[in-house]
């Protein structure tokens, strides 16, 4: 596949927008601020009045809105009122919500006019001083359905709960301006900076923002919420004395909210918009290897207000670049993999860049670290950067190369000893060495297939699609000694964990047997990128002369097996996905053909289990099933039960992508990055590979 240069974005504006023909999706959470770990709000709930706003491990990150009309005034988003004996408003009708790549639009109706609630964070995968900036517009927009004048205010509000990891921690806030425009933060009164790792943890230090546009009519407090909204509701505007730090009196408790509300004037037929700006700098995003690093966005110095000002003053481009985006990567998706496809992927687009930070190394080096959410913490782990890679590998393969560059250079370190991949680098925000299983201690509880294997394909994957080796070349030494391990242990694999730890140690893996072949395939390929012609055909005869022997191991009549010693088991064999998409075409194409034709046989009304010990099934690994399909019809009749279990889960979380396949209950996992492999079904089009990767490759200079 050779991969052309072009620019597309800028071609998307005139494209319609097709998404009210898309089958609705009920979204087991409706994510409305995601950045990253920390910054990462959602709604629980079929109606946004009908819950409190979340922080995606579950604890509250309270947000509260209400729209003010002709005096009356009414509720948008649940918590508003109601809390301490404050009357809760009714609220306006709900119509309509829908989940877009980059936005996130409710929309309410009710006296006398309709109101349009939007989301927006202009995620766009080529500009990574955009997608890095961790700020998101809530875009008001209203317009009169009775042919009447109305007059309409708008009130929103941010809790002291987004700055601090539990509620009995202290918080202070303060009024600033920019560019004559009052502008509204709250921290921790602590700043213990990058000091609280862990998964079930929320951010304590850095600070949060909340800035109006630059029209006529904004009013900003800081001060309790029932206060605020009392005033909201009196006049329109809002308190004029700010409470800027917490009560001491147990009687009257103040717990600061920073509050907006922004005047619409007097709405008829033609539509009124304004925004407001919520952001956070966290003054500090992660620890690599002992070194504090900033996050990318303000690398060379940029402020939290210099980042407010420019986000004011890009605006208008960024909403109409986000709009157009969104309509062609719907547009795109449905044509690959139909409506519902199309839906659930649009649903894991933002999941998959807030379980991430970009930060830069002290020579401006970008490393994107993942987080392995209500897993075990972890940051950079290689098998959740693996799933999660057809994300960065279609929309800006330079992400990939800042997710391996730190777990390379950390491998070619001398303290990191044995002769395989690292797992991890830490726990989130710490990436100060491994920490799983035997870390850099013993061999106990490793990965070492798994991660090699996941390493050398992932390589070859950021060769294929940059259309050279270079950036393999840097580590080759640490790629060979990968090589020769799976060389020596990948074909028939020792009783070791897989990626699939949950389901706990298992010898002869099939699938794990595949993901060691393709890699030794994989490393040939690189070898020849790289000008190392003997050891490309090495490599490439030794990986086929291993799939020949995988048939006869793993063959089980109309099937192949869960692990080569056991008769009548079955699993996934998602990895074999990739020997398509690297075209290396080591395995018959009957073998993807055999499994394709059992598996719809095993079917369960939401998807097809991991294997035959379990009902629960993976979320992505379902899709990357689903991608071995040859035809359309078998691919919706494997993916398409996964659109059903977001739309149908009880559990209300961000979406899980391990769940049982009978219940659509959750099994474990929630808001993680491994969500970023539904999008494999683009890779597996090399035309629509080419279309959205050479963006972001032309944006950088590659």
């Amino acid at each position: 596949m050779k991969f052309t240069r072009a620019l597309f974005w800028p071609l998307l504006v005139a494209i319609p927008a097709i998404a009210q023909t898309l089958t609705p999706l009920r979204p087991p959470a409706v994510p409305l601020i995601l950045h990253d770990p920390y910054f990462s709000v959602w709604s629980a709930a079929d109606h946004l009045s009908d819950a409190g706003t979340t922080h995606w491990t579950g604890k509250p990150n309270s947000l509260a809105a209400a729209v003010r009309v002709d005096g009356k005034v009414m509720n948008l988003i649940g918590g508003a009122g109601g809390r301490r004996g404050a009357p809760a408003a009714t609220p306006l009708q709900q119509t309509r919500l829908e989940v877009l790549p980059t936005r996130t639009i409710y929309e309410f109706t009710g006296a006398g006019i309709r109101l349009e609630m939007t989301f927006l964070t202009p995620a766009l995968p080529d500009d990574l001083d955009v997608l890095s900036r961790p700020l998101t517009y809530i875009e008001w927009t209203a317009r009169s359905t009775d042919n009447s004048g109305h007059d309409v205010a708008v009130y929103f509000d941010a809790g002291p709960e987004l700055v601090v990891n539990t509620a009995d921690q202290p918080v202070t806030a303060t009024r600033l301006q920019v560019d004559g425009q009052p502008v509204l933060r709250l921290g921790s009164r602590e700043q213990a900076v990058l000091a609280r790792r862990g998964d079930d943890v929320r951010i304590d230090w850095g600070y949060l923002y909340l800035a109006a546009d630059n029209a006529t009519g904004s009013a900003a407090a800081i001060g309790n919420r029932q206060t605020q909204r009392a005033a909201f509701t009196e006049s329109g505007k809002l308190s004029e004395t700010d409470e800027l730090a917490e009560s001491g009196d147990p009687e009257r408790p103040t717990r600061p909210v920073l509050a907006l509300s922004e005047n619409l004037g007097k709405v008829g037929l033609q539509p009124v918009s304004r925004y407001m700006m919520i952001a956070y700098d966290d003054l500090f995003s992660v620890e690599y290897l002992q070194r504090r690093e900033k996050a990318w966005w303000a690398r060379n110095g940029a402020t939290a207000l210099d980042m407010l000002r420019v986000a004011r003053k890009e605006h208008d481009t960024l909403l109409a670049k986000s709009k157009a985006f969104d309509t062609q990567l719907m547009d795109d998706m449905s044509s690959a993999g139909g409506e519902k496809y199309a839906r659930l992927a649009a649903l894991a687009y933002r999941q998959t860049l807030a379980a991430h930070k970009l930060a830069a190394d002290a020579d401006g080096t970008p490393m994107y670290f993942p987080k392995e959410n209500f897993s075990n913490g972890c940051i950079s782990t290689v098998d959740v950067i693996y799933p999660s890679a057809p994300f960065t590998l279609l929309f800006n393969p330079r992400l990939l190369e800042a997710q391996l560059s730190p777990v390379l250079e950390y491998a070619q370190m001398a303290r990191w000893r044995w002769p395989f991949a690292p797992h991890d680098l830490g726990t989130y925000p710490q990436a100060n060495g491994q920490v799983y299983g035997g870390g850099e201690r013993t061999e106990e509880n490793q990965m070492p297939v798994e991660e090699s294997g996941n390493m050398l394909i992932l390589l070859a994957a950021l060769a294929k699609v940059e259309g050279n080796a270079h950036f393999s070349e840097r580590y080759w030494p640490q790629l060979t000694q990968w090589a020769e391990y799976l060389k020596s242990k990948g074909l028939d694999p020792e009783n070791q964990l897989s990626t699939d730890d949950f389901a706990g140690h298992l010898a002869h893996n099939a699938n794990l047997s595949i993901k060691a072949i393709i890699a030794l395939g994989a490393y040939g390929q690189l070898a020849g990128m790289s000008g190392r012609k003997p050891v490309a055909d090495e490599y490439r005869q030794l990986a086929q002369s291993f799939a020949k022997q995988w048939i006869d191991l793993a063959k089980d009549g109309d099937h192949y097996r869960l692990a080569f010693d056991k008769p009548g088991t079955w699993s996934q064999k998602y990895n074999l996905v990739w020997d398509k998409l690297l075209g290396l075409n080591l395995f018959p194409a009957d073998v993807a053909r055999t499994e394709i034709a059992f598996y719809k046989t095993k079917m369960n009304a939401y998807g097809l289990p991991l294997d035959n010990r379990k009902d629960y099934t993976k979320l992505d690994w379902l899709l990357w099933t689903a991608t071995l399909a040859d035809n359309q019809a078998d691919f919706e009749r494997i993916a398409d039960p996964g659109y059903q279990f977001a739309n149908d889960s009880p559990t209300r979380v961000p979406l899980s992508d391990w769940y049982d396949t009978v219940t659509s209950k959750q099994q474990g996992f929630q808001a993680r990055s491994v969500v970023g492999g539904l999008f494999i079904k683009m890779l597996a089009d090399p035309a629509m590979w080419t279309k959205y990767a050479n963006t972001a490759l032309s944006h950088a200079g590659k």
